[in-house]
């Protein structure tokens, strides 16, 4: 059965965010990761966990300046040494949180730009080098340009050979299903083929990007699929819950630990 991560940043949001952990544990949740946590004091993040037994999926190393448009900065090679200081500030976090796998995000660039490419291939040999000095895995995610136009890692294959070609034992792919289906579609031959690479999972329903309870995918079909294939890491619940998250668990509750507390619930 997988091992669902609530997303922090998309549900409980009807909570404050050093209170959503409580909330996801309450509603049956045992891990939980987020976009970001530099807003919050590592040590704060760290006793929420801990408080509420929960297990630290993922999160991302600091992409530059988000509220100004910035989704990363790995592909600008002017940029080198703030990213040196990114990942060294997401490892602070990383050993507070006890987090196994960090996401380094690409930014705004063209992949056909060669520049370009060199950068965010120096930038991944880095944070892969340290991360690794510290056992933890670095994941890559292709997002989709519909969501995120003009990011530069937007193809599940230029990712593919990217990870072939650093040859990095810790160096991984974070396989979200509504990206590949969005860019790709045949989710499920993709996932039997790139599952040797596969670090981390995320999900949310086609085309709306919520609850993974309808429109173009079966999910549980692949659920069962990435139990057949072995896959034994998280699955981020990485959605926008349409009206309210509790209200939208129902999709959840074969899978919780716990049960799934009725909408207003507080922990």
């Amino acid at each position: 059965m997988p091992r669902f991560a609530a997303n922090l940043t998309m549900m409980f949001t009807e909570w404050s965010f050093l209170d959503r952990f409580a909330a996801a544990a309450d509603a049956g949740f045992t891990a939980v990761e987020f976009l970001f946590p530099y807003e919050h004091a590592p040590d704060a993040v760290g006793e929420r966990l801990a408080r509420n037994g929960l297990t630290q999926a993922l999160f991302n190393l600091p992409p530059g300046n988000w509220a100004a448009g910035e989704r990363g900065i790995a592909a600008f090679p002017e940029r080198f040494d703030e990213l040196k200081a990114s990942v060294k500030t997401g490892l602070t976090y990383a050993a507070a949180t006890g987090v196994k796998r960090l996401h380094l995000m690409s930014g705004l660039a063209d992949r056909a730009d060669p520049k370009a490419c060199a950068a965010y291939g120096e930038a991944v040999s880095y944070a892969a080098g340290a991360l690794a000095e510290q056992g933890l895995d670095l994941v890559l995610e292709p997002i989709n340009g519909r969501n995120m136009p003009g990011y530069f890692l937007n193809d599940f294959a230029f990712t593919q050979a990217l990870i072939a070609e650093q040859g990095l034992p810790n160096l991984k792919l974070q396989f979200d299903i509504y990206h590949c289906q969005i860019i790709h579609g045949d989710v499920t031959m993709r996932l039997r083929q790139l599952m040797p690479i596969t670090g981390h999972v995320q999900i949310a329903s086609v085309p709306s990007r919520n609850e993974p309870d309808g429109e173009e995918l079966n999910y549980p079909f692949l659920f069962a699929e990435l139990d057949r294939l072995g896959y034994d890491g998280f699955v981020g619940c990485e959605y926008n819950p349409r009206a309210g998250t509790l209200e939208g668990l129902r999709w959840f509750a074969t899978y919780a630990t716990a049960p799934v507390l009725k909408a207003g619930a507080n922990g």
